[in-house]
């Protein structure tokens, strides 16, 4: 691959910023997340609440992340707040986690998503398709169609930021004018259902589904739990928004037009979600049976493999609801993988700058992109959907996600007793206040993960711990070929 001396170009503006946001949180999430939060907390009320909370953390994590990138507008955002706050060490473990399963974890799942809903268009592509048997590896053609989607948008973001923030725009903007024609319907093309008179009289009445799929009543701490537990799928369907931090360096005006971007594009996306799941509990009951025989006897908790949206609009559409939910998700799941290959790399390209990954993660290649990063990048996404593990690393993401938060916004209040000198364009609101609650509670939303979910928090856990070790080792390895950490001075 040929590579130049050149810096990254600035070519994102504000417009930019906030599509990258706004695409790489939509994906298929919001169209799914909803039944399990339904089965967990059993009331439409709470239903409502949980994705509340979700867009609260979401825009405060938002806002707060703003005092940093204004302060730091480098390459790599997030990796390299949490390296100037703490130590190389903590950085790199960021930055190994998103490359070992949050980035590419996520790169994987999101094509799969995209590969089984085109199955409704093309039956061709499906799980029951078995292509290759070899040992433990299956492909099926499902398998088939998300490489090839991984391959030919790796091969995309090749090509320069310009055609990647292009592709971004392109598909937020339908993303989220379909989010809105879909809030729209559940409005005005709802009207005389009984779904939400139904939903009204039993809007606080809050169960989980036990054994037998029988109805346990919930209140005082065990709500608490259940609401803290149903905030793993909704978190997860409001993801990546940190992305744009990544390409700070590409951003014109990155001081003023990062931290806008992250308030702007978190508040576009909650809000449409807010209302998204209004108009679930508008058209379908939430409660229902797993032997129901049709979308309203199924209900919310128990929607067809979960696809909530989908028996949203069959009761609107009937049949046709299947090609329009699936047209409309694989749109989605395109724009959101593509945002989420574009911004990824950059971490890994500002690691190898500090010595931490491969050198030749270190280059930019003709088109002024880290060309050898994205390489890499969709090569360890494809080899994840050949292994089908990608499904129960995402199990593993969000506590692993939720660490890094609380460290990244406790490096607001680092860096102020360490670095005042720094100037701060914009600062936190509500500092200390609003920044601490967030902290807080996401610690305790780790507490009660930890607690109610260890399956799924303590192998996150040692995901991020294994880093420890290879830090060291590849330390000692860049040491011996003559590589330094190189720490470049944050502005003045």
């Amino acid at each position: 691959m040929q590579t130049e001396n050149h810096l990254l170009k600035k070519r994102v503006n504000l417009f930019d910023g906030i599509s990258i946001v706004a695409g790489a949180m939509i994906g298929s999430g919001i169209f799914i997340v909803s039944a399990d939060i339904a089965r967990t907390v059993g009331s439409p009320g709470w239903l409502m609440v949980v994705w509340l909370i979700t867009g609260i953390i979401t825009i405060i994590g938002a806002i707060s992340y703003g005092e940093l990138a204004s302060m730091m507008p480098n390459v790599g955002g997030q990796y390299v707040y949490l390296k100037e706050a703490y130590h190389p060490l903590v950085g790199f473990l960021f930055g190994w986690t998103t490359f070992l399963v949050i980035q590419c974890g996520s790169i994987a799942a999101v094509a799969v998503a995209f590969a089984k809903f085109s199955g409704v268009l093309f039956p061709w592509i499906s799980d029951s398709n078995l292509l290759i048997h070899a040992g433990r590896i299956k492909v099926t053609s499902t398998i088939v169609v998300a490489i090839a989607m991984i391959i030919f948008l790796t091969w995309l973001n090749t090509r320069g930021i310009v055609t990647g923030k292009t592709v971004v725009n392109i598909f937020s903007s339908t993303k989220i004018l379909a989010l809105f024609g879909f809030i729209l319907i559940g409005f005005f093309a709802t009207k005389g259902m009984t779904s939400l008179h139904v939903n009204r009289e039993v809007f606080w009445d809050a169960a989980r589904i036990g054994t037998g799929n029988q109805a346990i009543p919930l209140s005082g701490f065990a709500l608490i739990a259940a609401v803290g537990t149903a905030l793993v799928g909704s978190l997860f369907a409001s993801d990546a928004w940190y992305n744009v931090t990544y390409i700070s360096e590409e951003v014109i005006n990155p001081k003023r037009n990062v931290p806008l971007s992250l308030i702007f594009g978190t508040l576009i996306v909650s809000v449409i979600y807010l209302f998204t799941n209004y108009v679930y509990i508008r058209i379908l009951p939430l409660s229902g049976s797993p032997n129901g025989t049709d979308v309203l006897t199924r209900g919310i908790q128990f929607a067809t493999d979960d696809r909530v949206a989908t028996s949203a609009m069959y009761v609107v559409f009937g049949d046709a609801a299947a090609v329009i939910m699936a047209i409309f998700i694989m749109i989605s799941t395109f724009g959101c993988n593509h945002g989420l290959i574009l911004a990824g790399p950059r971490v890994y390209y500002a690691m190898a700058k500090d010595g931490l990954f491969f050198k030749k993660v270190s280059e930019l290649n003709r088109k002024g992109v880290p060309g050898f990063a994205i390489v890499i990048q969709g090569i360890w996404a494809v080899l994840l959907c050949l292994s089908g593990t990608y499904s129960n690393l995402l199990d593993y993401v969000i506590f692993a996600v939720l660490i890094f938060f609380a460290l990244t916004i406790l490096a607001i209040f680092i860096l102020r007793t360490k670095r005042p000198d720094i100037p701060r364009p914009y600062k936190a609101f509500g500092y200390p206040v609003i920044p601490a609650i967030y902290i807080l509670t996401t610690t305790f939303i780790m507490v009660i993960l930890l607690i109610y979910k260890p399956d799924y928090t303590f192998p996150g856990l040692i995901i991020v711990l294994l880093g420890i070790p290879v830090f060291y080792i590849w330390r000692r390895f860049s040491k011996k070929n003559d590589l330094t950490l190189s720490n470049p001075p944050l502005p003045e």
